[in-house]
């Protein structure tokens, strides 16, 4: 009788968990400088723009960006960053990389530099910027072991914010094309009566959707 309970226990923390968890909620929205469009032949460039204490936009979030923005009707050809660098060293290493479209000129006549972007034909350098943080969290779980066997009891639960954006620069006018930027939000829950029932809200993942598509519709200068 006992086993039944809780067996019932556990589903409706299971259905509670369901009713609230994974909450997500986003916005994506850009701010256009110039007109933009591309060309069969044309390429763009995923880059971390450093931020404060020195770090960066997350490896795994950039893989993210270029892998969905070359795909779809509207996929864009994405010449892998690493390879970018490595290419025009050491003009794009963090240290010594333009900081505003107003250093692209002087960039650009520097030996081997305006020949290497034409070779593999980039057109827009699209400049990440943003993190995945816990901004807040709450209650109590506990987990035990005994000569009956083991279980975790309790419920928690925690938030996490992505913020990114992407300024688009624009090699052909030398200039900055605009921002894209998004913003997720995301509870995450992890309710256990014997077992933990993890019901996770995948707010990177979100924000890398969010931010590739909107960024194909406003390179290519359509409606998103």
């Amino acid at each position: 009788m006992q086993q039944a309970r809780d067996v019932i226990r556990i589903q409706l923390i299971i259905l509670l968990g369901l009713a609230l968890g994974g909450c997500i909620t986003s916005r994506v929205e850009d701010a256009r400088e110039g007109m933009t469009g591309i060309n069969e032949g044309e390429s763009v460039v995923i880059m971390a723009k450093s931020y404060h204490l020195g770090n960066e936009t997350e490896e795994d979030y950039i893989n993210c960006i270029e892998n969905a923005l070359s795909r779809g009707s509207k996929g864009l050809r994405v010449i892998p960053h690493r390879q970018f660098v490595d290419s025009l060293f050491p003009w794009f290493e963090p240290r010594t990389a333009p900081a505003e479209t107003k250093n692209l000129p002087k960039l650009m006549q520097r030996p081997g530099v305006a020949e290497q972007i034409a070779q593999q034909g980039v057109r827009y350098i699209i400049w990440l910027d943003g993190d995945t943080e816990r901004v807040a969290g709450g209650g109590s779980l506990s987990c035990a072991a005994g000569p009956g066997g083991g279980g975790c009891f309790g419920f928690a639960w925690w938030q996490n914010d992505a913020d990114y954006n992407a300024s688009v620069w624009d090699l052909e006018g030398l200039e900055s094309a605009g921002t894209v930027s998004t913003d997720v939000s995301g509870t995450s829950f992890l309710p256990a009566l014997v077992i933990p029932v993890p019901l996770i809200a995948r707010t990177q993942s979100r924000a890398c959707k969010n931010l590739a598509g909107q960024l194909q519709s406003f390179i290519v200068n359509e409606a998103a």
